[in-house]
């Protein structure tokens, strides 16, 4: 398969495309803190936006898979002056918009938009920071929600396992 060349104003965010796969740890007050495992999938077909995949599933402590967790589906788009811009959807009822900026190989996000479905837990705000650490993707989530102010609620080290993975058409 020919690999699509990658629109040049994806650039500052080249560092991403791949697929990405590796563990973290999580906690908020509300429950126990916890392993995970995770993969993320950035993918481009030629046009100015990423697409990206998250999957995340509940570890042991031997690091065995327990039961999947969180999934998450969106796309990056890069805007001028390193701008950037991500829409995220859950399957639980939420979709949020991020803004943010890249400076070298580090971004930070912050929520613009939260919406929900009627169904969805309360969720009112996210801090979004990513950043490449010796070749491996290192992000943390701060999370606003069930009452409970911005703070910390999981991170995770990546290391990157496929350098491209075609989009399906």
């Amino acid at each position: 398969m020919d690999v699509p060349e990658l629109h040049p104003d994806l650039e500052p965010i080249a560092f991403l495309v791949g697929r990405w796969e590796g563990a973290g740890v999580g906690g908020y007050p509300t429950i126990e803190s916890f392993n995970f495992g995770q993969e993320i999938v950035f993918g481009h077909n030629g046009k100015p936006f990423l697409t990206y995949t998250s999957r995340t599933w509940l570890l042991d402590e031997g690091g065995n898979k327990v039961r999947p967790l969180g999934t998450e589906a969106g796309f990056w788009r890069q805007l001028p002056d390193r701008q950037l811009e991500v829409c995220l959807s859950h399957p639980t009822g939420i979709v949020e918009i991020y803004l943010g900026e890249v400076v070298f190989n580090k971004i930070e996000l912050r929520t613009d938009v939260v919406a929900r479905t009627g169904t969805a837990k309360e969720y009112t705000a996210g801090h979004r920071l990513y950043g490449l650490v010796n070749g491996n993707l290192m992000w943390a989530y701060d999370m606003a929600a069930v009452g409970q102010p911005l703070q910390s609620h999981i991170s995770a080290e990546l290391k990157k396992v496929a350098d491209f993975v075609p989009e399906v058409d």
